[in-house]
């Protein structure tokens, strides 16, 4: 018997692609709240033999082999049927080609990005906008397109972890305590329209996804080794493409370097450097100001596309979105190490989890700004001792990525037939009532703090005082 509430039933097999730290992380949370799946009709599939002793502490079967464009098919084939589940964990492999091969074998899907084939981040043969995170979901949506068969597909989640993931899901929380804080009589709305609506009518002109993690490790950073709380790997990949954000309605002027998109839904711009050159200002309730990277992340372009109001062809209202991210201070000295090294990987690398030392904590959560209460965070407070009482193999950082994993694994076994979603067109409050008993501190909490607040007038600047919330105020 197990005191952990079941969330769902599950009867068929599941089989991991990739299983570094999130997918070492959400083993244990899966075999917890998902009934009927057992170890054995679970199969690692995974590059090297880290954390494989997580996966016999489990009992469950590993194969060790990287998955490239020439044999993911033979590989996963025998693994993978009508009914199973996919979970995409990796990195260097190409989420466009494992939605297309799961929707084929007739099998669900969930991803925490949108990865493409080893090299893809950084080749710098292509124009930087062909990196950009905004490509790569117009390439994924566009799969959604007709083909002919008109048949329901089976549900594949797009960028479902922390952030992507849950902050969009804090994001509509936040947006209905605003409206009930601010004496906003609104129905809570039901469609996509109605949620761009709400956001419209309260004002929002700028929504950051405000984090700071104070873990900090026993065994001090090394020269020569790049540290951080979740996959070394991936942050280097993020952190190596073009800075991205959701480029709002209430912006007077295109930044000097920012560059804009000729197709799609036209709901981002792209900076020439990367988003670990980056720094932007924000706030979150523990940590006060901070300066963070604008790292790309798919939630600041489908965030800034969801909440777009238009009439017809018209952009009306859409708010400026992006990540201000200040991870682990091991990570920040990691990060202008590696930069330094000309963006080119440290030999050591280490993620953090038995190492670190008490007190530390993961602040998590959306600053929705612009309204007239001027900002408010709502997010998660979760501390490494919390996340170590709650559930093995995590710390602050990836529990708040696995538990959304594990929701967004739930829900779409609960809807079973949605092809293509993407986090913010998922149920919220069914996702945080999964996540909620694993994030700390759930809170929301207004400030007056804007980007002109404290400002330093050691040298003369390009501000605009007339409003706070203008991009140009923001960046560093």
């Amino acid at each position: 018997m197990t005191s952990h509430t079941i969330h769902t039933q599950f009867n068929g097999r599941l089989v991991f692609v990739g299983f570094g730290s999130i997918g070492r992380g959400v083993l244990p949370l899966i075999l917890r709240h998902i009934g009927g799946l057992t170890p054995q009709r679970i199969t690692i599939v995974t590059a090297d033999e880290a954390g494989l002793g997580c996966a016999e502490a489990f009992g469950v079967r590993h194969i060790v082999q990287p998955i490239k464009p020439d044999n993911y098919r033979s590989v996963l084939e025998p693994l993978l049927g009508l009914g199973d589940f996919l979970l995409n964990l990796s990195v260097d492999v190409s989420s466009i080609e494992l939605v297309k091969f799961a929707r084929e074998r007739g099998a669900l899907y969930l991803d925490t990005c949108i990865e493409p084939w080893a090299g893809g981040y950084v080749d710098t043969a292509v124009d930087p906008a062909a990196r950009s995170n905004y490509a790569m979901r117009h390439a994924a949506l566009e799969m959604r397109k007709p083909d002919g068969d008109t048949s329901p597909r089976p549900t594949a989640v797009l960028t479902h972890g922390a952030n992507p993931g849950l902050v969009s899901h804090f994001l509509k929380q936040a947006l209905l305590n605003i409206a009930r804080d601010t004496g906003v009589e609104v129905s809570e709305p039901s469609t996509r329209e109605e949620w761009a609506a709400l956001s419209h009518k309260l004002g929002v002109k700028v929504v950051h996804v405000a984090e700071r993690d104070t873990q900090v490790p026993s065994i001090p950073k090394k020269v020569g080794e790049f540290v951080n709380t979740w996959s070394v790997d991936g942050f280097i990949s993020e952190g190596s493409q073009p800075a991205e954000l959701g480029w709002g309605t209430h912006e007077k002027s295109l930044p000097a370097d920012g560059r804009t998109h000729a197709y799609g839904s036209g709901a981002a711009i792209y900076l020439m450097q990367p988003g670990a050159a980056t720094r932007v200002r924000t706030w979150a309730p523990k940590a006060g100001h901070i300066h963070g990277f604008l790292i790309t992340h798919s939630e600041a372009i489908s965030i800034a596309d969801y909440y777009t109001v238009r009439d017809g062809d018209t952009v009306v209202y859409r708010p400026t979105c992006h990540y201000s991210y200040h991870p682990s201070d091991s990570a920040v000295m990691s990060i202008h190490e590696f930069a330094g090294r000309n963006w080119r990987d440290q030999p050591e690398k280490r993620i953090l989890l038995n190492e670190i030392l008490p007190g530390g904590m993961d602040e998590l959560g959306v600053l929705v700004a612009g309204h007239s209460r001027n900002a408010y965070w709502y997010g998660s407070q979760l501390t490494i001792d919390e996340a170590r009482a709650l559930a093995p193999y995590n710390n602050a950082t990836s529990l708040q990525v696995t538990v959304a994993v594990l929701s967004g694994m739930v829900w779409a076994i609960e809807n079973p037939q949605r092809g293509i979603v993407e986090p913010d067109e998922m149920d919220y409050k069914r996702n945080l009532e999964i996540c909620a008993p694993y994030l700390g501190a759930v809170v929301g909490e207004y400030t007056d703090w804007n980007p002109l607040c404290d400002r330093a007038r050691l040298f003369p600047e390009d501000i605009d005082l007339t409003d706070p919330w203008q991009f140009k105020n923001v960046r560093v």
